[in-house]
């Protein structure tokens, strides 16, 4: 079973990032931005069930959580920690599928996309607590969505995105446009 070894805060106030030990996936990431989207997710639903949730975000060695402003941290992290800690996930989750492509060659790019994605902006997001999910790519726009302490932020809406359209502009192609969905 998982411990939480250390509670981080993040830069938005209404989320907290839950460090664990051992990992709890395998690989990739969980993400949920209401109770009916992690029905048969043992760990979202308990956590949205504590109610004052709004949204669930982990990866291997975290969980990012944000609450509703209104709520009080006072009265939810020990709630939080005792979810985590009773956590028993199957051996064989892997976590999230790599995103919707059209197009022939459109593949490729993705894989070239994912890859810098994965060496140079997700590091930055999960030390913050968050994380970004790739929707689609048709061939010129990729469509992403921000998950756990960025779903909410206003610098990962405005800057991030705009720093992630001019790194792939620069690295894949000029022409290509990303989208927060």
């Amino acid at each position: 079973m998982p411990k939480v070894i250390n509670i981080e805060p993040t830069p938005n106030p209404d989320a907290l990032k839950f460090l664990v030990h051992p990992a709890i996936l395998k690989a990739g990431s969980r993400s949920f931005k209401d109770f009916g989207a992690a029905v048969g997710d043992p760990l979202g639903s308990c956590l949205f069930g504590l109610g004052k949730v709004t949204s669930v975000f982990y990866m291997d060695r975290f969980v990012t959580v944000n609450k509703e402003p209104s709520a009080e941290w006072s009265d939810l992290i020990d709630p939080i920690c005792e979810a985590i800690e009773d956590l028993r996930l199957p051996d064989n989750d892997t976590g999230e599928a790599g995103g919707q492509v059209t197009g022939g060659d459109s593949a490729a790019v993705l894989e070239r996309i994912n890859h810098l994605l994965d060496t140079r902006i997700r590091p930055g997001l999960a030390g913050d607590g968050g994380g970004l999910e790739v929707i689609s790519f048709d061939g010129q726009t990729l469509q992403i969505s921000y998950h756990g302490a960025c779903g909410s932020c206003p610098s990962s809406t405005s800057g991030t995105l705009h720093y992630i359209e001019g790194l792939l502009q620069e690295e894949i192609s000029p022409s290509l446009r990303v989208v927060s969905w």
